[in-house]
């Protein structure tokens, strides 16, 4: 009994539950070899029991005065000294530098709230509770003692900004793309953000007020066929791939630029690149990589040798940029240096030893001597960043009322920029996922590294608020993946399979309450995506934050599998009826999904497929029963009763889609594969080869999508639908 006891002590201190309730509503134990695994990685010395208990009263012993302290609007401000019992009061002075550099200070005896000293608690004393919000520094002195004890305060907004068109009840609606599938007659075979532009003045014009980005977080442009958005090198950069080349001023003034560009062979390679399907990543950056280096050579000398107003514009971004730009520009640099030598050259696990962490010796030394191209790659980041800016200036002149929205992945890639300079923010020996459910049984180990959350406490959350600060810039809006994870997250110990894991719980309250304050500051409301296993305690604590929860209409059913009506979803919400990780309403109606999974190999066996086509017939027909139910008035007459005699077509697409636009969620998103009755989907979670995932691009370019009837009457009826929602 004893080992089990300090195992499970530890374990609870550092926050790690030793059971879960699984998807089937039982209760599941996580093995001891988890856990010491866990502990290790968080570094609790796991080699005896004894030694255990010694790491962790040493990693919890309680500072006199925390490092970090976070309230909300209106809560008291109260803060707790650990001091002994005698200790006087009278010793003690409190300081209040604001982050706007007002001063406030008085002594502690006369704000004294509790004194639990001699229960073995803290002594309680109170600050004057109009401290406005932000980021403030606590000094508290003590008599006869140099050092003064500080922490950090930050006072926050009680929920998340929403924009005036949202508080005043406006229903607002706009599609959610996959940049790289938008199709133009002069981007590089990728969407881009010159293809953005294009898209924002076409749905504004067309009374849509967002449009919703897939992240646009920097990837490996060495190694540009690993391209899942939702591994990222870094979350605080963005995927030069996207810069639109011949919209950067510099490419106006190369001539040697223009020729490469115009040459017959440069324009074959376009086009083809243009033509095909599916986005040839390796074919794209190789392309763009040829020209860009050469506007980067006319900066240099039009504007950094001569300390021009847009070399001034530049440095600024750099200073601003930090070690963090840094770290991406020193890491493409260096990942393009090696890859061009050995093509294996995958992330930094596979660089030669010497340059496998950012503080090297070598490291150091290979940025000294690649100066320009570390250059190189800081001036495409500010490049990219100021084309998206360009982009959401474009859709506020346009009068959208969020513009663009953006997406945070979830986590970063154990091989790139960030995990390579870490300075310990990350657990590298565990990785995330989620537990077996009903869909995956074996759970999913998504390969990235966690945040540390005692690491994230002891630096007053340093990187969360710079993450935020990276990912609400120029947007109006900012969709959290797995929201979830700022309760807690599905551990993995490192080479583990995902059933192997423990969840490892987060400061939830503090975490949602800095979103809540850097979201007023950068005006940028909130999106959570909260899909899958969700406990219960953290729906209550979303909604007060103000966050909007995410309403797939396909996973909204009664008890009895009927579907929710979508004038029941929560106004606090967006709605929408397909995600990235699911088929197209075409490819889910034909059942494309299903035959693709048998093709791949997804299924173990014919009798589970059947029962699927079952199922999704029993689905289908529900769906019609429920338009029929809710809103007859957007079924054509031609539309039959039984599911399985009615194909889907524009009439049935559009009928869903205005169904759940009557609905009550604030925001509704909707896909432009379904107003072109694509099939395909863009990404099969679970596959990696089997599929070309984040590849396969629209059907049509921009201007024959908008050119065409059947486009602009569903964009029409949409802005109708959610204006009459609204009334």
């Amino acid at each position: 009994m004893k080992e089990q006891s300090a195992l499970k002590k530890v374990a609870e201190m550092a926050r790690i539950a030793d059971s879960y309730v699984s998807a089937w509503g039982d209760e599941s134990s996580v093995e001891d070899e988890t856990i010491l695994h866990l502990l290790a990685s968080l570094g609790y010395d796991t080699s005896s029991d004894e030694a255990l208990l010694k790491s962790a009263e040493k990693k919890h012993k309680k500072e006199v005065l925390a490092a970090v302290k976070v309230v909300r609007d209106g809560e008291p401000v109260e803060i707790e000294l650990n001091l002994g019992v005698s200790a006087r009061e009278s010793e003690f002075a409190w300081r209040l530098e604001t982050e706007k550099g007002e001063v406030l200070e008085g002594y502690l005896q006369s704000q004294i709230v509790r004194d639990e000293r001699a229960e073995g608690g803290a002594l309680v004393f109170s600050l004057p509770s109009e401290i406005e919000w932000g980021y403030h520094k606590l000094i508290i002195t003590r008599k006869r003692r140099k050092a003064p004890y500080e922490m950090v305060l930050i006072v926050t907004p009680k929920a998340c900004f929403k924009q005036p068109q949202i508080d005043n009840g406006n229903k607002l609606w706009g599609p959610s793309v996959q940049l790289y599938t938008l199709r133009t007659p002069h981007n590089w075979g990728i969407g881009d953000f010159g293809d953005l532009k294009q898209l924002v003045g076409d749905i504004a014009a067309r009374g849509g007020d967002f449009i919703g980005l897939n992240p646009i977080h920097s990837l490996f442009p060495a190694n540009p066929e690993g391209a899942s958005p939702y591994s990222p090198s870094s979350r605080r950069w963005l995927n030069i791939l996207y810069i639109d080349v011949c919209s950067v001023p510099e490419f106006a003034l190369s001539a040697q630029a223009q020729q490469k560009v115009g040459s017959a062979e440069f324009q074959q390679r376009l086009q083809r690149a243009r033509e095909v399907q599916h986005v040839n990543y390796s074919e794209v950056a190789d392309l763009k990589m040829s020209v860009l280096p050469m506007l980067y050579a006319e900066f240099k000398t039009r504007h950094l040798d001569k300390n021009s107003e847009r070399a001034q514009a530049f440095l600024d971004f750099v200073e601003q940029g930090s070690d963090s730009l840094l770290h991406q520009a020193a890491f493409d640099a260096l990942h393009k240096s090696l890859h061009d030598d050995d093509q294996g050259v995958w992330g930094w696990p596979v660089f030669p030893e010497k340059y496998r962490r950012f503080d090297s010796s070598a490291t150091q030394k290979f940025i000294k001597d690649n100066r320009e191209l570390v250059n190189l790659y800081m001036y495409l980041q500010w490049i990219a960043d100021t084309q998206i800016n360009e982009a959401q200036a474009l859709a506020e002149e346009k009068g959208m009322a969020l513009g663009l929205y953006r997406d945070l992945a979830v986590g970063v890639a154990d091989s790139g920029s960030e995990t390579w300079a870490d300075d310990g923010n990350l657990v590298l020996d565990a990785s995330i996922g989620a537990p077996p459910d009903i869909l995956g049984p074996l759970g999913q180990n998504w390969g990235l590294p966690p945040l540390n959350p005692q690491v994230l406490q002891s630096t007053a959350y340093d990187a969360f608020i710079k993450l935020l600060r990276a990912n609400m810039q120029h947007c109006g809006a900012l969709r959290i993946d797995h929201v979830l994870g700022l309760l807690r997250l599905w551990w993995i110990p490192k080479g583990e399979n995902a059933t192997k894991g423990a969840y490892m719980y987060y400061p939830v309250e503090d975490m949602l309450a800095i979103l809540a304050l850097e979201s007023h500051r950068f005006q940028c409301s909130v999106i959570g995506e909260d899909l899958g296993t969700v406990p219960d305690e953290i729906v209550g604590i979303l909604r007060d934050a103000g966050v909007h929860s995410y309403k797939v209409f396909f996973f909204e059913t009664n008890e009895d599998e009927s579907f929710v009506s979508p004038t029941q979803y929560a106004s606090q919400s967006m709605a929408a009826l397909c995600t990235h990780d699911m088929p197209t309403l075409r490819g889910f109606w034909h059942c494309d999904d299903l035959k693709l999974g048998k093709d791949l190999g997804l299924y173990p066996n014919e009798e589970q497929l059947h029962t699927l086509f079952n199922e999704r017939l029993v689905c289908k027909q529900g769906i019609l029963n429920s338009i029929r139910q809710h809103n007859p008035q957007f079924l054509s007459d031609g539309i039959g009763q039984d599911a399985q005699w009615v194909p889907m077509d524009s009439h049935l697409a559009q009928a869903l889609q205005l169904h759940v636009a009557a609905g009550s969620s604030t925001l509704l998103s909707v896909q432009l594969e379904d107003w072109l009755e694509m099939d395909k989907p863009v990404n099969i979670p679970g596959t990696v080869e089997e599929y070309p995932n984040w590849r396969r691009k629209l059907a049509v370019n921009l201007d024959e999508m908008f050119a065409r009837d059947d486009v602009n009457t569903i964009a029409q009826r949409l802005s109708e639908t959610r204006g009459q929602a609204s009334r």
